[in-house]
């Protein structure tokens, strides 16, 4: 499969030097509400990339539920692969892409585990399928036999539970607390906008990259 000739020309938007916020967390509010007005699909899904004392990358597709004032929050089984790879090694790095829009958003930082009762909160607000459907993945990324065996421990469940499905402490909410933001915009020729949000002990620096 030769795909050296597949490529569009990124020409819809700019992302200039001048009259950015002073903080990343605006300018994502800013790029995250035109995509849902333009009704892209699932906008609030971003990969997540972890890497835990294996030391081998590891990245898949999450919700964000969640804009903070200092990150974003999503949630999953606390015993999963993903789950012990926070364990291991902290840091992560979220990606956001909106090819409707023409861009993407870098989030780097530090994961940490979300108060256990507004894990709770949420977990309440899932539909009853999503909440027996955390029960059934435990541990998350478990192997079994086949689909028949999770398929009947749902039913299980559902007849154990009922309409009342408890809060199970092995899931909850993490929140990927920014330190680094690069906001990226295509633009033709492959001279994309890059523009790059720091922490330090002063508050945010930015600064441009080279596409």
């Amino acid at each position: 499969m030769d795909l050296t000739d597949a490529r569009l020309s990124y020409e819809k938007y700019v992302l200039p030097d001048e009259g950015l916020p002073a903080t990343p967390f605006d300018l994502f509010r800013t790029w995250f509400d035109e995509a849902m007005a333009q009704q892209l699909p699932e906008p609030y899904a971003m990969s997540l990339a972890t890497c835990g004392s294996d030391n081998r990358p590891s990245v898949r597709i999450v919700l964000m539920r969640e804009l903070t004032a200092q990150g974003v929050v999503f949630y999953t089984n606390y015993d999963s692969a993903k789950g012990q790879a926070i364990d291991d090694n902290p840091y992560g790095e979220a990606l956001f892409f909106w090819q409707g829009l023409e861009r993407q958003v870098r989030l780097s930082g530090r994961i940490v585990k979300i108060d256990a009762q507004k894990s709770a909160d949420y977990f309440a607000k899932r539909p009853i399928e999503s909440q027996l459907g955390a029960w059934v993945s435990q541990p998350q990324s478990g192997v079994i036999a086949n689909r028949a065996v999770m398929e009947q421990r749902y039913d299980e469940l559902a007849k154990q539970f009922g309409q009342s499905v408890p809060y199970p402490e092995f899931w909850g909410g993490y929140e990927l607390i920014i330190d680094k933001a690069e906001f990226w915009q295509g633009r033709a020729g492959r001279m994309h906008d890059r523009i790059v949000y720091q922490a330090d002990n002063h508050g945010w620096q930015i600064g441009r990259l080279l596409p």
